[in-house]
């Protein structure tokens, strides 16, 4: 491990703990505790998505007074430090504050520092990037990484000063990331109207027109399914580059991670894509995602399609015309009571093909597609900023941990004013996103 400064020492999980090891405890497995014991009343459970947004006193599940005595070994208290086992990464903390007791669920674990160590304090340690690298070092597991409660006790390496240093550290770091999470919250605010913005413009450009004539979809343009993957097809003679679900996006195309499988001559010509056809997303976990679209540009070339993507060829209507009225539908949640499926929701051919749409004439369809492509490109600069911003959020966030616990930011006042500065930079700058984005909205 790294020097830390006079005074500091890297202290286990075990050793914050004490000697005794009820302290530092795992959530119940198996029979132990069972979602058939779970009730609307009694004694609240604690869950990993509970330690992640670290919000306690909305219980989503309890267990009735005689569960809890017999897993009282693993009731949490205000002032305990829970740690999430389990996750993408594991690791998450924070520090208990319900209003009661709770019970801790099997992918927790609970660590109950002793009267020398600040909790919260040791809460933020573990989130810090020396010791997140430390986590993700013990972790196991291939589908979903996880550590072990014997790793977690003595396999980390918490850097931990003074107690009263530990508090003047807490104290730093909650006024400064008080200060971020105002600023997430602007940036956060401002992406929303962001998209309520786009999708009511978006409808403006396209619904509504004066003398549109109502026709099927199938009336201008050819719906076709994608075709299947299937194992006999991952080799053969005539690989070619094909587009699927996770390739399309919100109006733009995902070319980094462009996939391969054989094609038959003629499955090539009933699949191949050509340069202005509408590529709409058929299937998603989502149904929020569900019917999201791109004009194809030729890009990449000689490329085919997938059964999770619906291919609209139009032979009667100007296609980006088409696409942005589509991509507004969508938008707008036109085709979430279409989609049908539990875990997997799909839009289908036939209920696309059979959409109504509203069509006006050709040059109207090429102004409003030329003014909706114009808007979109201002809108998503806008996104870029306001995503740029929510970057260096989170770097700054990051840089404040690294700093606090290698014992390079101790309230000093020059570290005040470098982290004010910072932290004030980007508040300042999310509200000008924000600024920007009433500005539009008039």
């Amino acid at each position: 491990m790294t020097g830390l400064p006079a005074g500091w020492r890297w202290l286990t999980p075990h050793e914050i703990a004490g000697e005794d090891k009820t302290r530092l405890v795992i959530g119940p497995f198996g029979s132990s505790l069972k979602t058939t014991d779970y009730t609307t009343e009694g004694v609240p459970l604690v869950f990993v998505r509970d330690i992640r947004t670290g919000n306690f006193r909305a219980p989503r599940a309890y267990v009735g007074p005689a569960k809890a005595e017999e897993l009282r070994a693993h009731q949490a208290e205000p002032g305990d430090v829970l740690v999430t086992k389990m996750g993408e990464p594991p690791g998450d903390a924070a520090v208990f504050s319900g209003p009661v007791p709770a019970v801790i669920t099997a992918d927790c674990i609970r660590l109950r520092p002793i009267d020398e160590f600040d909790p919260y304090y040791i809460s933020y340690a573990l989130q810090s990037p020396a010791v997140r690298e430390q986590v993700l070092g013990i972790t196991s597991g291939v589908a979903q990484r996880k550590v072990s409660l014997a790793r977690f006790r003595s396999g980390l390496q918490v850097p931990v000063p003074s107690l009263p240093e530990q508090r003047r550290i807490v104290e730093f770091l909650e006024d400064h990331l008080s200060r971020l999470d105002a600023s997430d919250s602007y940036l956060s605010r401002a992406s929303r109207r962001l998209a309520r913005l786009t999708t009511s413009a978006l409808m403006q450009m396209t619904h509504g027109l004066p003398d549109v004539q109502p026709m099927l979809l199938s009336d201008v343009a050819e719906v076709r399914l994608g075709r299947q993957r299937s194992p006999k097809n991952h080799s053969g003679d005539r690989m070619r580059p094909y587009l699927r679900a996770a390739n399309v996006d919100w109006n733009k195309l995902r070319l980094n991670d462009v996939m391969k499988m054989n094609f038959t001559e003629s499955e090539e010509a009933t699949y191949h894509l050509e340069a202005g056809d509408i590529l709409l997303t058929e299937a998603s976990g989502s149904a929020a995602e569900v019917g999201k679209s791109v004009i194809y540009e030729g890009v990449p070339a000689d490329v085919c399609f997938q059964n999770t993507l619906l291919r609209v060829r139009c032979h009667a209507a100007n296609p980006r015309f088409i696409q942005k009225y589509l991509l507004a539908d969508a938008m707008s949640g036109r085709f979430m009571p279409e989609a049908r499926g539990v875990g997997i929701n799909h839009l289908g051919r036939a209920k696309l093909a059979a959409l109504t749409i509203e069509l006006p004439d050709e040059p109207i369809q090429a102004d409003a597609a030329a003014r909706a492509e114009g808007l979109l490109t201002d809108l998503e600069r806008t996104r870029q900023a306001i995503e740029g911003q929510r970057i260096r959020s989170a770097s700054l966030r990051r840089s404040l941990f690294a700093a606090a616990f290698s014992g390079r930011l101790t309230g000093r006042p020059s570290d005040l004013e470098v982290a004010e500065e910072y932290s004030a930079t980007v508040e300042h700058e999310a509200v000008s996103e924000i600024e920007h984005e009433e500005a539009l909205l008039w």
